[in-house]
C-alpha cells in the first residue's frame, strides 16, 4: 500500500471490508501494530481496543454474522497521515441481535479516524450510531 495516498489505502480498506474481505484480504492494509478502538455504541456498552490479531480474527468471524456490508462515503477529510471518513453503514444479519432478527438490515452512522505510517494503517478509532428503530 506504500504507493498509495492514505485516503487511497483507507478506501482500499473500506471497500475491502464492504466485499467480505477476511483476514487474508485486510491484511496487506494493516501494521503490525495496528490497534482499533471501537467507542461504546449500542452493541458494544463498554466499546473495546483490539490489536492486529484480535481484528483480523473479528474480520474472519464477522462473516457469521453480516453479510451484505456496504459503507456510503457522506465526506472524507485527509491531512498527512490522518484520514476521517463519515459514513452511513449497512448490512444484512445473519443471527439475532439486540434490537434486529436475523435478515434484519442493521444501520448505522459511523465516524472513522485512521492513521497511517508508511502507507499503512495503524490505528482506526470508530464512532458507531445505529439506528435502532425500523426504517
Amino acid at each position: 500500500m506504500i504507493d498509495s495516498t492514505p485516503l487511497d489505502c483507507v478506501l482500499g480498506f473500506v471497500r475491502t471490508v464492504e466485499a467480505g474481505g477476511g483476514a487474508a484480504e485486510l491484511r496487506p492494509f494493516l501494521a503490525d501494530d495496528f490497534q482499533l478502538t471501537e467507542w461504546p455504541h449500542a452493541l458494544s456498552k463498554t466499546g473495546s481496543i483490539r490489536n492486529l490479531a484480535e481484528t483480523l480474527t473479528g474480520a474472519d468471524h464477522s462473516k457469521d454474522i453480516v453479510s451484505d456490508q456496504r459503507f456510503e462515503i457522506v465526506r472524507s477529510t485527509s491531512q498527512d497521515n490522518r484520514v476521517v471518513l463519515e459514513m452511513n453503514w449497512s448490512a444484512t444479519l445473519l443471527l439475532d441481535l439486540p434490537h434486529w432478527d436475523r435478515g434484519d438490515t442493521i444501520r448505522a452512522r459511523s465516524t472513522a479516524v485512521f492513521e497511517l505510517r508508511d502507507g499503512l494503517i495503524i490505528s482506526q478509532d470508530t464512532y458507531d450510531c445505529y439506528y435502532t428503530t425500523p426504517e
